[in-house]
């Protein structure tokens, strides 16, 4: 006769994921704000929507890491990639001028590792500190076979809410407007396929530093949180549009913002190269055009604002610690360019 088989000997280690739940709790606690009814713990986190909102709309996000944790599993840096996982969706929610209220994760493995998961969930709680936001529930998922020994993946959600009357859309964006930049804090979560290729062809010849720092960790520097300065700043001046730049840089995620009939004319001398993304480039031996559609290459938020407001914005947000470039105008575009080709509606000279 055959002898028992428990869950744990099929490779899922219920005792583990209990341990995991009561190490994250604290992490979670630190991220509680006003509007949580109930957390992690139950089937189901309930928020309750701020009362200050007149006609609140709802506003979703949900985004990964995507190859970048290759790069976690290699090096075994665990610690940043969940402020990665957050930035990554409360960006997005941001653009629509929307204040985060609430993340959830998804952390999926073969064998859970307490240790490495605890150190993910701890970063995806700080980028919910940080962005001022909520980490209300996830699930951690141990599924033997699925993933190779020492892997993970990870997805999150964002919800966030914004006065029905001061949704972002872009439309009124024209001609003689003002393309204020924020700079990133790296490569972010996107372009990670070609870093990696970029180090293995680099080889010996990787240098030890980039931008001042060990390679690793500025490869692996956290996508950067844009929420509360932006947020701040929407209080204070007449923003039009925003832009988080994620994959397809600059040349693809502009144009999502702007209305027909016009299209953005930016200065590459505006901004300054870093030695990543100089290293990079020269590595890859990729044209401007590909870089700017590649990666963020140094610009991970965009601002389209009045020529008039645009120094008063720019001072708010230089003082809320942001480094501020104007790097453009908005353009109007002849008629034979067509607003559907992202190409002709990002110039950059």
């Amino acid at each position: 006769m055959n002898s028992p088989l428990s869950y744990k000997d099929s490779g899922v280690d219920i005792d583990a994921g209990d341990a995991l739940i009561e190490r994250i709790k604290p992490f979670a606690r630190k991220t509680l704000r006003d509007g949580v009814l109930a957390g992690i713990g139950g089937f189901g986190a309930l928020f309750e929507v701020p009362k200050n909102y007149r006609e609140p709309v709802l506003v979703s996000g949900t985004d990964g890491v995507g190859t970048k944790l290759k790069l976690a599993f290699e090096w075994n840096i665990h610690n940043t990639v969940g402020i990665d996982l957050v930035a990554m969706s409360v960006n997005d929610v941001l653009v629509q001028g929307a204040e985060p209220l609430f993340f959830l994760d998804y952390f999926a493995c073969g064998s859970l590792d307490v240790d490495t998961a605890a150190q993910v969930i701890e970063g995806i709680a700080k980028g919910c500190e940080l962005s001022g936001c909520a980490l209300i529930g996830g699930e951690t998922a141990e599924m033997p076979g699925m993933y190779p020994k020492g892997e993970y993946d990870l997805a999150g959600f964002a919800v966030g809410v914004v006065e029905k009357s001061k949704i972002l859309d872009g439309k009124d964006i024209k001609e003689g407007d003002v393309v204020l930049g924020l700079s990133s804090s790296g490569v972010h979560s996107n372009g990670f396929s070609l870093i990696r290729k970029l180090i293995e062809r680099s080889g010996a010849s990787m240098p030890k530093t980039l931008d001042g720092v060990p390679y690793r960790q500025a490869l692996m520097a956290p996508t950067r949180l844009y929420v509360k300065p932006v947020l701040q700043a929407l209080k204070q001046h007449p923003i039009k549009g925003l832009a988080h730049i994620t994959g397809g840089g600059l040349i693809e995620n502009i144009p999502r913002i702007l209305p027909s009939g016009v299209g953005v004319k930016l200065s590459r001398a505006n901004w300054p190269q870093t030695e990543l993304f100089a290293w990079a480039q020269k590595t890859a031996g990729i044209d401007d055009f590909e870089m700017n559609r590649t990666f963020n290459n140094g610009i991970g938020m965009v601002l389209i604002l009045a020529p008039e407001e645009a120094q008063a914005c720019k001072a708010t947000l230089e003082a809320l610690g942001e480094s501020v470039h104007r790097i453009g105008e908005v353009v109007h575009l002849n008629s034979t360019a067509s607003s559907a080709d992202p190409a002709i509606r990002v110039f950059i000279d």
